[in-house]
């Protein structure tokens, strides 16, 4: 009777970790409805551009990103189906439980059940930095058995091969590492040596709750950039990494772009003029980002656009073209970012046509859908 209670643990263990963390994919990364049939004229149009994705939370799932998925929104086949030739694969250490847009603390931890249900291995379990590290690992990983289907970015010099590459070869795929919130650094900005070792160009002081480095726009006290904060921005532009306000509170916001020297991103996000609520950027911090010569991801999802389709994204990107300026704008999508979309990676093409729609041209859909991203990370990167 012991031996088969065991037997039958271990096959509901076994049951668990097999099929939770899809379900739970399934769950959250959905999309909306099937995109409606794209024109010829924006198919066309679509298969010449240069496309760049500024936030996807692939990492975060297990999922072979090599293999066309049947859930969520990101992998190497459907960046190709959809012409997608850059992703920037934010990864996530730390969520809390009930997370919202209006306030959240650090006391609790939705990623250390998913690394469980997922069998990462033991050191990421109690380490926000293993976790970032362990992330970053399996994109070099998958990049490695690829056969040169993904690329790892980590320099300007790689952008530049990879696209030289892509020219001839249009579903080759590239990527480039960036760390959703700098909790994983553990207040102390000296880690940024081991982070920027690992892979990473690309970092946000906060995620869903404030942290040691500022304030985060959904967190208790939405504060601005602390001692440690400053020395973050500071420690981020000598090593030519890019720093992120995505989610950052107001005053963290104004204080950083007072510092930055160097293109500052928001790798996704909504705006108030479409979309008025305490995630979406202001027109005062469209035109702050844009001084600084970065650019604004727009995302995809509802609460960015006030929207479930393309055309609400596209209104998004009008409002952020019309205050920032067509060189400063570009798509940042939160593919598999616990959040549904109106399509996934390989329905990119549905987005021109609302940009079509919107009543943009060939080249300032060009700049959106890519080329301004590939401006910063070509004069940015180390």
């Amino acid at each position: 009777m012991a031996a088969g209670a065991a037997i039958a643990a271990l096959a509901a263990a076994a049951a668990v970790f097999a099929f939770l963390p899809a379900a739970v994919e399934r769950h959250f990364n959905g999309v909306y409805a099937p995109p409606r049939a794209v024109s010829e004229r924006a198919r066309a149009l679509h298969a010449r551009l240069l496309i760049v994705d500024l936030h996807a939370d692939s990492l975060l799932w297990g999922r072979d990103l090599l293999a066309r998925g049947g859930r969520g929104h990101v992998d190497v086949p459907r960046m190709a189906e959809g012409n997608l030739a850059i992703e920037a694969f934010t990864v996530v250490t730390k969520t809390p439980r009930g997370q919202n847009i209006d306030r959240n603390d650090d006391t609790t931890d939705n990623i250390t059940l998913l690394a469980l249900a997922q069998r990462w291995p033991p050191r990421t379990w109690g380490s926000l930095e293993e976790r970032a590290l362990y992330q970053a690992g399996r994109l070099r990983e998958t990049a490695a058995r690829s056969n040169g289907a993904l690329t790892l970015i980590r320099t300007r010099g790689d952008v530049g091969e990879f696209l030289a590459r892509r020219a001839s070869r249009r579903d080759l795929a590239a990527g480039f590492l960036g760390l959703e919130g700098a909790q994983a650094l553990g207040g102390d900005a000296s880690g940024l040596d081991a982070l920027f070792a690992a892979g990473y160009r690309m970092i946000a002081p906060v995620h869903f709750f404030d942290t040691a480095f500022g304030g985060s726009a959904h967190g208790v006290a939405r504060g601005g950039l602390t001692a440690a904060g400053r020395a973050l921005v500071r420690g981020l532009e000598e090593r030519s990494m890019l720093l992120d306000l995505a989610h950052a509170s107001e005053k963290t916001i104004d204080e950083a772009l007072a510092i930055a020297r160097r293109p500052v991103v928001v790798s996704h996000t909504g705006v108030k003029g479409t979309c008025d609520n305490a995630r979406n950027l202001s027109d005062a911090h469209l035109r702050g980002v844009a001084r600084t010569g970065g650019v604004i991801g727009i995302g995809f999802w509802e609460t960015a656009v006030c929207g479930r389709d393309a055309a609400a994204v596209a209104r998004a990107i009008r409002h952020a073209v019309s205050v920032a300026g067509i060189d400063h704008v570009a798509l940042g999508s939160d593919f598999d970012g616990a959040v549904s979309t109106p399509f996934d990676a390989a329905g990119l093409p549905a987005l021109t046509e609302s940009l079509l729609a919107e009543g943009f041209g060939d080249d300032e859909i060009a700049r959106i859908m890519g080329a301004n991203a590939i401006r910063v990370l070509q004069s940015a990167l180390p």
